[in-house]
């Protein structure tokens, strides 16, 4: 996993929300779009940079791109944060 490419994707407000939009169901540009007021190639952007992140799947279904959550890239983006977490909770114990 290219932790660089997720947390650079993950820094960007509008594309956190279109992930928090993708939890809810699979989605065309054309869906997204029209709860942005940006233009389609801007959407087409941030959609681009989450699929460089493996954030996103993208399928063709006949004339359409539907696109779609990726969790396995968020299951190990939290399961490498939480090695941390343990040598925390130890810190704050001593």
């Amino acid at each position: 996993m290219a932790f660089a490419e997720t947390f650079k994707a993950l820094s960007d407000p509008v594309r956190r929300e279109i992930l928090v939009m993708l939890k809810k169901g699979n989605m065309t540009a054309g869906d997204i779009g029209r709860h942005f007021d940006m233009t389609g190639a801007t959407i087409s952007y941030h959609l681009t940079q989450l699929k460089k992140a493996d954030l996103v799947f993208e399928t063709r279904q006949k004339n359409y791109i539907i696109y779609e959550l990726n969790t396995s890239v968020f299951e190990e983006a939290i399961l490498w944060l939480a090695q941390f977490r343990g040598e925390l909770d130890n810190e704050n114990k001593n």
